[in-house]
Order: C-alpha cells, then sequence, then structure tokens
C-alpha cells in the first residue's frame, strides 16, 4: 500500500518469423511496460517497423483531420464495430474527398466574406459621413481628405498651417476637409486625424453599403448550407471516424513496435517491466499464442534503495527462463548487469521500472493529488494513504458546516459521474472533503452557520464550538493548540517515514539524515509544553498553571504542563539533533539554526485561522439577514439569531439583559418586511455560495499547501515513470 507494486523485468526473444504473433499478443495483453533498446549490444540493431507502418501513420493524420475538420468527438461513437481493410480504403477515401470538398467550399466563403467585411468597414465612414464618393476626389486645384478625428483638433491644425480658407464637413466623427492646397493631408499630420483612402466608386455609399451587406447575407446563407451539409456527415460518419481512428492507432503502435526491440537478421529481444505477480499469466499467453519458438526470461526481481540502486536483485535460476534455453546467468553482487555467455549485457537498457500505486478504491482518488506533485518513483513511498486520512479531516475541521458538507459532497458526487480520469478523482476527492465538512459540522452544532443544529441534534450544548461567541472564544485557543499537536504529528510520519528510506544507506545514515530533525521537532516542543525555565516565554493558552488544559478550561482535563525533566530532556535532543544535522549539508544546519521545527509546526495554526474566518463570514452573511442580539450568561456573551426567537427587536430593546447586534432585514413589518425579506434571500444566497467558493480556495488550498510543502517535503520527490502497457484500451470498435 505505501510501496508500489513489485516489478519484473522481463525479455522475449524469438525469431524474426514469429514477431508479429509475439507483438499482436503482448498488445492484447496490455502488460507490458516497454523499454527502448539503447544500441548496446554487438551485432543488434533497433528494428524496422513492420510494413505498412508509414501508410498506417499516413491513415490515422488523414482521419484525425477530418475529425477536426467535422468537429468529431466521443458522443459521436455509436456501438462496438469491426473496421474492415476494405472500408479503410474505399469508404475513408470517399469521406475525405467529400469532407475535403466541403472544407475548401467552407474557406472560399470565409475568405470572400472577409474581404466583403474589409470592403463595409472602408465604406461605412463614408456612409456616416453623406456625401457621394465623386464628390470626394477628381479636382485639379482643390484637394479633399477624408478620415475619422477631432474637428477642434483638425481646425487649431490648419490654423496653424496658416490656411484660413476651407470647408470641413463632420458627421458622428466622420470628417470631410477641402482646402485648395497641394497637400493638404501632409498638413493635418500630428493633428488627432485618420486619413482615410476614398473607395473607387461613384455610387452613394449608403446604397453601395447595402449592396454589400445584401451579399454578405448571400454568403452567409451558402456558408450555412456548406456547414449543414458537414454537420450530417459528422452524424452520419462520426462514429465511422472513431472507429477507424482506434484501428489505425492500434495498427501504428503494432506496426512501429520493433523500433523498441534489439534484432538481428534473423530473431529479435523486446524487454520490458510487469507486475512481479503476473509474471506466470505472461508466459503462459505468450505460450499459448506461439508455443515453444520463443524464450522468455525473468531478468530481476529488483528491490530498490531511496536513490534507485539495485540493493537485492535475485537471480532467475530455470523458473524464470521458459521455452526450453538455458537460463540466463544474472549478477546478485549488487547491481552489476547480468551478462550472457558471450558477455553481453541482458538487459537492453538500464531503466528504473515504472510504479504502480497499489492502494485500495477509497485511495486511488488520492492517488491524483499526490501524482500532481510527482508521481511516486518505484524507490519511494507513496504518500496517498496518508493524504486520504488527513487531507479530508483539515478540511472538515476548518469549514465544519453540515450544510456546506452536504454541498461540497453533492458536487463532488456529481463531478465522479459525470466526469472520468483526473477530473472525477478530484469529484471524489470532493466527496470525502465534503462528509468530513457534514460530520464537524454536527459537532459543531452548524448548519449554513446557524446554531440551530447544536439545538436539535445537542440540545443546545453542542460536544465542540468553533470559538467564534465570546462564551466560548477559549475554544479558539484550543484549535490553536491541537493545530500545532497536529502538525507534530503530521510531520512526524513524514520523519519517519524518510528514516525508513535512509535506513537503506545504514542506520547512521537514517539518524544523521532523518532522526536529527525528529529529536529537534520532539525536542524543542516537549519543551514548550513542559513550560520549562525560563518561565513566562510558553503562550498562557499553551499551558496554565491552572486546572485545565487552556486559558477557559474548554475542556477540564487537568493539565498543566509536561513534567520539567522532560522539558529538560527535550532540550538535550533539540541540541543533539542540531549537533546531527551540523555533521550534513549546510544547508540544512542554516535552517535547523533558524529553527525549522518552530516554523513549520507555526504553519499549521492556519487551520484555526481559516476556522474562525469562515465561521465569521457565516455569521456576518446570517447576521444581516437574521438579526441578532447578545445575552450575558456570566462567562462571555452569547449570540442569538432573532428570526429564530421568541423575541422581537422591540422585546429585546427593553429587555435590560439582552442588547442588539443588529435588527436583520426580515424582522420588519409591512413593506419593510417584503423589501428586507428580497434584499435578504439576495444576500443569503450570494452570500453563502461566496463562503462555499472560499472554502474551496482557503481550506483547500490551505490544505494542499500543508501535504505538499510541510509533509511531502520532509521525504518525498516524486517524479516516477507512470506505468504505461504496451496495448490499446477498445473504446469503438471489436477486436477482430
Amino acid at each position: 500500500m505505501l510501496r508500489p507494486e513489485r516489478m519484473s523485468r522481463v525479455s522475449v526473444t524469438g525469431a524474426q518469423t514469429v514477431m508479429d504473433d509475439v507483438i499482436g499478443t503482448i498488445h492484447d495483453m496490455r502488460l507490458l511496460h516497454m523499454t527502448d533498446y539503447d544500441g548496446a549490444w554487438e551485432g543488434f540493431e533497433p528494428g524496422d517497423p513492420i510494413e505498412g507502418a508509414d501508410d498506417a501513420a499516413e491513415k490515422l493524420v488523414t482521419v484525425r483531420s477530418l475529425q477536426s475538420i467535422l468537429g468529431v468527438d466521443e458522443e459521436d461513437a455509436g456501438p462496438g464495430r469491426l473496421v474492415t481493410d476494405e472500408a479503410l480504403e474505399t469508404e475513408l477515401e470517399e469521406i475525405r474527398e467529400t469532407i475535403n470538398e466541403l472544407d475548401d467550399r467552407r474557406n472560399e466563403l470565409n475568405d470572400e466574406l472577409r474581404r466583403v467585411d474589409e470592403r463595409i468597414d472602408a465604406m461605412e465612414p463614408f456612409a456616416t459621413l453623406g456625401i457621394d464618393l465623386d464628390l470626394l476626389s477628381g479636382y485639379d486645384s482643390i484637394s479633399v481628405v477624408v478620415g475619422e478625428g477631432s474637428v477642434s483638433g483638425v481646425e487649431a491644425t490648419l490654423a496653424d498651417a496658416g490656411i484660413s480658407t476651407y470647408e470641413l464637413f463632420d458627421e458622428s466623427g466622420v470628417i470631410a476637409v477641402a482646402a485648395q492646397v497641394d497637400d493638404l493631408e501632409e498638413q493635418l499630420v500630428g493633428s488627432s486625424f485618420t486619413a482615410l483612402d476614398v473607395p473607387e466608386a461613384d455610387s452613394d455609399p449608403s446604397e453601395y453599403v447595402e449592396q454589400l451587406q445584401h451579399e454578405r447575407q448571400q454568403l452567409e446563407s451558402k456558408r450555412r448550407t456548406v456547414e449543414g451539409e458537414m454537420e450530417n456527415h459528422r452524424l452520419e460518419h462520426g462514429d465511422f471516424l472513431l472507429a477507424v481512428e482506434e484501428k489505425l492507432a492500434i495498427d501504428v503502435q503494432r506496426t512501429e513496435a520493433p523500433l523498441s526491440f534489439a534484432t538481428t537478421e534473423n530473431a529479435f529481444v523486446a524487454e520490458g517491466w510487469i507486475p512481479t505477480s503476473r509474471f506466470g499469466e505472461f508466459v503462459e499467453t505468450l505460450h499459448d499464442s506461439v508455443g515453444d519458438r520463443i524464450e522468455i526470461d525473468e531478468l530481476e526481481r529488483a528491490s530498490y534503495n531511496s536513490d534507485g540502486h539495485i540493493v537485492d536483485r535475485e537471480g532467475m535460476d530455470g523458473s524464470g527462463s521458459h521455452g526450453g534455453a538455458e537460463p540466463t546467468a544474472t549478477a546478485t553482487d549488487g547491481g552489476e548487469p547480468a551478462r550472457t555467455d558471450g558477455g553481453t549485457e541482458a538487459t537492453m537498457s538500464y531503466s528504473e521500472p515504472p510504479s504502480i500505486q497499489s492502494n485500495p478504491n477509497p485511495v486511488k482518488s488520492f492517488e491524483s493529488l499526490v501524482n500532481s506533485y510527482g508521481r511516486p518513483s518505484y524507490t519511494e513511498l507513496d504518500p496517498s494513504l496518508i493524504m486520504f486520512l488527513t487531507f479530508p479531516f483539515m478540511f472538515g475541521f476548518m469549514i465544519g458546516d453540515l450544510g456546506y458538507g452536504l454541498l461540497y459532497a453533492g458536487i463532488g458526487y456529481f463531478i465522479a459521474k459525470k466526469f472520468d480520469g483526473i477530473v472525477a478523482d478530484l469529484g471524489r476527492v470532493a466527496l470525502w472533503a465534503g462528509i468530513f465538512t457534514g460530520v464537524f459540522g454536527v459537532l459543531y452544532g452548524e448548519i449554513f452557520g446557524l446554531h440551530q443544529l447544536g439545538e436539535l441534534v445537542w440540545g443546545g450544548d453542542p460536544p465542540m464550538h468553533k470559538g467564534l461567541i465570546p462564551a466560548h472564544d477559549s475554544y479558539a485557543s484550543l484549535w490553536i493548540v491541537l493545530s500545532l499537536v497536529f502538525g507534530i504529528v503530521h510531520q512526524s510520519i513524514g520523519y519517519l517515514f524518510s528514516f525508513y528510506e535512509h535506513l537503506q544507506h545504514g542506520v547512521g545514515d537514517a539518524i544523521r539524515e532523518s532522526g536529527s530533525w525528529f529529536m529537534m521537532l520532539f525536542g524543542f516542543w516537549a519543551w514548550v509544553f513542559a513550560n520549562t525555565p525560563p518561565y513566562g516565554l510558553t503562550p498562557d493558552f499553551i499551558v496554565t498553571s491552572e486546572s485545565g488544559v487552556f486559558s477557559g478550561h474548554p475542556l477540564e482535563l487537568g493539565f498543566t504542563g509536561l513534567p520539567e525533566t522532560v522539558g529538560f530532556i527535550g532540550i538535550g535532543l533539540f541540541l543533539v539533533g542540531l549537533v546531527l544535522v551540523a555533521t550534513t549539508e549546510l544547508a540544512e544546519f542554516i535552517e535547523a539554526v533558524f529553527l525549522k521545527v518552530v516554523a513549520d509546526i507555526l504553519s499549521y495554526t492556519r487551520l484555526a485561522a481559516v476556522l474562525i474566518a469562515k465561521a465569521g463570514m457565516a455569521f456576518a452573511a446570517n447576521l444581516l439577514v437574521f438579526g441578532a442580539y447578545t445575552t450575558d450568561h456570566g462567562h462571555g456573551d452569547v449570540y442569538h439569531f432573532i428570526f429564530f426567537s421568541d423575541k422581537t427587536p422591540a422585546k429585546i430593546a427593553a429587555d435590560h439583559h439582552a442588547e442588539m447586534i443588529f435588527p436583520g432585514l426580515v424582522n420588519g413589518s409591512g413593506a419593510e418586511l417584503l423589501v428586507g425579506a428580497i434584499a435578504g434571500i439576495a444576500i443569503l444566497i450570494f452570500a453563502h455560495l461566496l463562503v462555499l467558493a472560499l472554502g474551496l480556495t482557503s481550506a483547500g488550498l490551505q490544505s494542499i499547501r500543508l501535504e505538499w510543502v510541510e509533509f511531502f517535503q520532509k521525504f518525498y520527490d516524486g517524479g516516477g515513470e507512470k506505468y504505461e502497457p504496451f496495448g490499446y484500451v477498445r473504446k469503438f470498435t471489436n477486436k477482430e
């Protein structure tokens, strides 16, 4: 679960005469993650594509081009079908000719429309001006300039140029200027005026624009006709094109497979990784298909350390070689490559195994969040399980509301059902986050920020409070401290994982690299919770001298701090850890000196901060709509929403034990009530949708940050290779 599934490197050797059958069988199994031959073996060369590869690749490009032209997608798929070679040669060619002709016609119409639009754009300013085009040119001694700009700017420019006699026509920013000068347009350079070329036409500009617009309508009608024909072809042939693309993609995969093989004139060697647990199935299926004409070797079952070095390679004897040949000799002395009796490396190239994350179904959705940071390599622990246990918990703790939880869960369920792949995984993550949000909401006694749920479920006093109400403000301190405690536990798991990884290098290395940080973490915070001298440095809300764990005693645990002895031991552990870190890297020692173990844990106080901030936003929205007043219960004020109480604003004003905060939009009467109700509903919907959205951008992102930055960086690098077995998952075709 915490480790990727164990993989075996296998090789398949056979004569060229059976290569096609071997490729077909391996392709159908979808089991072998193939590795590429690196050209290191003497006498072996990378293989050539099988005959027909170029033709299949060319047809595949054609089909995908046709799909793009028609806008074909998976929704156009029909039932699975068998695509014959005859259909590829005849039906596909007919479709190609028809679609290309329609596409060419559409492109021609688009070009004509673009030219008409350009002519309309050029003519519209003159239609706005309302002067016949033949009056704007053709003079011997008068210059006429038409353009767009500011009348005052043009007049000022003409005055500066000493031109006092001119005619100026203006209509909606289009200006025509006529003057008895030779270079009128040059005179206007620099003014707020942009000259326009006078079109070559002698008709009325408005009539000319109407003619062009009529021409445009005709072209658009023709284009719609062409697009309608193309839509009909999409509906008629979309499923065929999807099936043809799939068949050709499979053909290309199969025919180009030898490019990864090591080949001679008469033989081939294919190599790759498969899950160790399925090696027997792999051998049996190939022998059923090809018989004993191939040799299948399980070259190694390797365990790796955190640096990717082989620390245990099991040499395969007769049980690992199949097909009647003598087994390949395999080195077990720490990672030297296996060699044949001719001295050639038995593996075609060095490669780490791909990673197959092995997690229960509920955890698998969280693999997407892990892989967004980096897929675990074969040598690393997979943190998906820990993320499954902690991410929804942090999210639910920060939002803690039954109403929001149900909405998050509902949205997540919808996404998981509607979409596939990573989007569906994120939907399932949202579903889990919503469930935890709802559970915490019940414990807090809140639904959409209202406390009526607590009265219904817990009789008015839920077991937990968010700390927003003055009477329960000590809970705010409680959540800060529990956030710190959660951070200590969370990061301790990270350091333990790191310690386990470094054990591959020896206990000493594990203690220096990871145990040192573990010592500093527990040492410092043990000193904090013990309130060891010098006294007074630990905040009172963490450790008090009174009975109760925190100031205000929301939980009566009788905790007055860890024993001073524990605090002194903690300081000692911290100093020992600091010395050990000094023996590693300078950068790590600098981080330790600047108390990284303090800063990292303090980062978790964002859990309490977001909790109180979101509670405050929901309360503010409800306050505006429902109104609220306070009563003093002797240990702090308690808030009550007027709309849900038996008091009216008038009664509250007369009550000496109650104080009005806000009367509320829905607590009026008559026309005031109607207007207030309408405004209140709008505010309520908008505000709670805003809180719902900000819950994702605050609680969601903060939880992700704590996982990726504070937790992952203790032990995790990522960068693993995805397991992609040679083969194709059919969607639109049936197996031939």
